[in-house]
């Protein structure tokens, strides 16, 4: 499993790919440049029920830690995730 980021300064997406086949998504938009809004969060339903979904989640969680960066987490999912894990709140906007 490895985990991709691909960003253009306006929006960007964590992309996962399993055996080296993309196995999901989460994108987001840039609010200015200190947060950013997860919009959507996708696993195709072959790797349905990996938890990668919460790896791509994480994965967006750490780079906004490291970049001293906030989340507004609009899609369901990213949402859920970040009021179950404690640790996270922090990050949400």
């Amino acid at each position: 499993m490895r985990i991709e980021q691909q960003d253009d300064a306006k929006k960007g997406r964590f992309i996962i790919y399993e055996d080296d086949q993309k196995a999901g998504e989460i994108t987001y938009t840039w609010a200015r440049d200190t947060k950013f809004i997860i919009d959507h969060t996708e696993v195709n339903k072959a790797f349905s029920g990996k938890g990668l979904a919460k790896k791509l989640v994480l994965s967006a969680a750490d780079f906004a830690r490291k970049n001293e960066i906030k989340i507004v987490p609009l899609c369901p999912y990213a949402k859920h995730v970040f009021e179950k894990e404690k640790e996270l709140q922090d990050l949400v906007v």
